[in-house]
């Protein structure tokens, strides 16, 4: 039975709704599909689920219209494809002259009666889904065990299939090649001395193959043990020599540490000597502003001038020849087509797969892309591809401009107002650069005034509490108390290797609290997607703590990769998580993004199957390469041919 069924414009105006059961309206779930779909230009599955509902929709884009359907996920009913296609057909034909006479004020003044067409239809549809007879299977007499004879089933002992047999005589002729010209001149001597052998001459002449066949092995192993000439094996030297690599260091004790006397602790360890200049970069910048990703593109110009000057004629082949070339390719008032898309589209979901983007997130991008513009009437001097082009960097922008937007710096302020600090967790896989982007996000807060706690819950990788511990000695040289009223603005928190990262994190977040810190920046361990036990681990931290934000780092060269990492992350932190609505991934850190050139793809997978904001770019080396998503620029990036 179905829940409801409306049909409203894109502007928001209800023209018809049928309430099927008592209950709820169905505003809620008819905003969210508006809110997380339709809106977020995610159109490529036709199929959308709200709580305990389904909700299936068409588009109309003729008429401005949406067709939703909505019934109980738990059914499964097979008619509502037909019904919500034969609705849209019979409501556009119904009411055609009066949306295309009067416009937005027919859909303002109109009444639509349209009670008893639906009934008629859905009636049609049930009974359809019932006349449907059910799969029956096969009886014995139609399957092709019952041609088989009781004969050719009877296997005499010691005799071998005839299907065997030629198989086993087509692998030896593949295997020994040459070696089986020779075989047939002995096996035909051999059928004449044992031509007496009756029913088991078959199994005679295997054996004679299979002893020629040996003699034939022996005698060319023989011939080629008296032609080869035994070479002295040279003598090799006794004990290992150190490699030495052309570009590195042949004194070996630069490289030694085993005396050195620190033994990793913090008050023992030297300070380091390094170049602020090195670890700022760019010494224009503005302090603690968080400037947006550009890109430049050399031939946007020039496209723009092609997309603006559509109506010149080319003078290549000369005259009349030239204007109906270019003709040929303008559409002239009518409506698009899923046939005048396709090769477009097809061209579109290669590029983009070419620059990043997961194969199946550019299917569903161009489906949706197709939906959208499917019946849409266009304009007269406008190409296909311009069109399509047009509208899928519409819906990539809409797609990266976050539906949450993530402040950090007001919600830091927010939390010193209620006298707490305030924590963020970082979590992804395997070397994609938490540790070196945890700093970086460090160096921004301090530089806007903030005092920082890194908790060092990465107790497994080695060398990881001694990466931040270097970290922070750095970011303490480049903000020195003294310029600071004698506050230490970062500090490490640390316990070790071996422990449990949870534990730290607590401790760490009530040691920020009692001394007056206002932002914990908790490290957490590498893990791929798949290890269960860490994954249960990181679940845990994160229950029990209760960060305000949980950032996934990612990298920008990953393709497929990205959607299988956030998707697993995504479900071991729902499914391994005690509380009844589990905490998930809040934001996303895209690292690496100065090595991919124009292949930005990644970022879109990444919004797109999470719905999540990109909240911070890693960009470089230094502690100033840290930048904000520019939705613009990226597009502009991935659409460059």
């Amino acid at each position: 039975m179905l829940d409801f069924f409306t049909i409203f414009s894109k502007g928001g105006l209800v023209l018809w709704c049928f309430q099927g059961v008592r209950g709820p309206a169905a505003t809620a779930p008819v905003n969210a599909l508006i809110r997380s779909v339709l809106l977020q230009e995610r159109g490529g599955n036709n199929s959308f689920t709200h709580e305990a509902l389904t909700l299936k929709y068409k588009l109309d884009n003729q008429f401005e219209l949406v067709f939703v359907v909505g019934f109980q996920k738990i059914l499964t009913l097979t008619y509502v494809d037909k019904l919500i296609d034969d609705v849209h057909k019979e409501f556009r034909d119904k009411y055609r002259n009066e949306f295309q006479q009067k416009g937005a004020l027919g859909l303002l003044n109109g009444t639509f009666d349209f009670k008893d067409d639906f009934m008629r239809l859905l009636r049609d549809a049930e009974e359809s889904s019932k006349v449907r007879a059910p799969t029956v299977m096969k009886t014995f007499e139609q399957s092709q065990k019952s041609q088989k004879t009781v004969k050719c089933m009877i296997e005499t002992r010691g005799e071998k299939p005839k299907e065997k047999v030629k198989n086993k005589k087509n692998k030896g002729s593949k295997k020994d090649g040459t070696e089986a010209v020779a075989v047939p001149s002995k096996a035909s001597a051999g059928d004449k001395q044992l031509s007496a052998a009756g029913d088991k001459e078959e199994l005679t002449k295997d054996e004679i193959l299979q002893k020629n066949r040996e003699e034939f092995f022996r005698r060319h192993m023989k011939a080629g043990e008296k032609s080869r000439s035994p070479k002295p094996d040279a003598q090799k030297e006794k004990g290992k020599k150190p490699r030495v690599w052309d570009l590195g260091n042949s004194n070996a004790k630069v490289l030694d540490y085993s005396n050195s006397a620190t033994n990793g602790s913090a008050e023992a360890c030297p300070v380091e000597e390094f170049d602020p200049d090195m670890a700022l970069g760019d010494k224009n910048r503005e302090p603690g502003r968080l400037y947006d990703l550009e890109y430049e593109s050399d031939d946007e110009a020039e496209e723009e001038k092609v997309v603006q000057n559509p109506s010149k004629p080319s003078v290549k082949k000369g005259g009349l020849g030239g204007m109906f070339g270019m003709l040929k390719g303008l559409v002239g008032s009518k409506s698009l087509t899923r046939e005048d898309m396709d090769p477009v589209l097809e061209k579109m979901k290669d590029h983009l797969i070419a620059k990043n983007v997961a194969a199946e997130i550019a299917v569903q991008l161009c489906e949706s892309v197709a939906k959208k513009l499917e019946g849409k009437v266009m304009g007269t001097f406008t190409t296909v591809t311009s069109t399509v082009k047009q509208a899928l960097q519409e819906a990539l922008v809409q797609i990266l401009q976050p539906q949450r937007r993530v402040d950090v710096l007001r919600d830091v302020m927010d939390a010193q107002r209620h006298r707490r600090p305030y924590v963020i967790t970082f979590c992804g896989v395997n070397g994609v650069g938490k540790s070196t982007n945890l700093a970086k996000i460090s160096f921004w807060l301090i530089e806007n005034g903030f005092s920082v706690l890194i908790a060092a819950c990465d107790t497994f990788r080695a060398g990881a509490v001694e990466q931040l511990r270097t970290h922070t000695r750095r970011l303490n040289a480049l903000h020195p108390p003294e310029s600071h009223g004698g506050r230490t603005m970062v500090q490490l928190y640390e316990k070790g290797y071996g422990k449990d990262a949870a534990g730290i994190a607590m401790e760490a977040i009530s040691y920020a609290r009692n001394q007056g810190f206002d932002v914990v920046l908790v490290d957490t361990a590498g893990r791929m997607q798949d290890n269960a036990p860490l994954m249960t681990a990181l679940a845990k931290l994160i229950a029990v703590n209760a960060p305000d934000l949980v950032l996934f780092v990612g990298e920008a060269l990953v393709g497929n990769e990205a959607v299988d990492q956030l998707v697993k992350f995504n479900k071991a932190l729902a499914d391994h998580s005690m509380a009844q609505t589990p905490r998930l991934i809040d934001g996303i850190v895209l690292t690496k993004f100065d090595t991919i050139d124009d292949k930005v793809g990644a970022a879109i997978s990444m919004t797109y199957i999470t719905s999540k904001p990109i909240v911070f770019v890693g960009t470089g080396q230094t502690y100033c390469d840290l930048r904000s998503l520019n939705a613009k620029a990226v597009v502009a990036a991935l659409m460059k041919a």
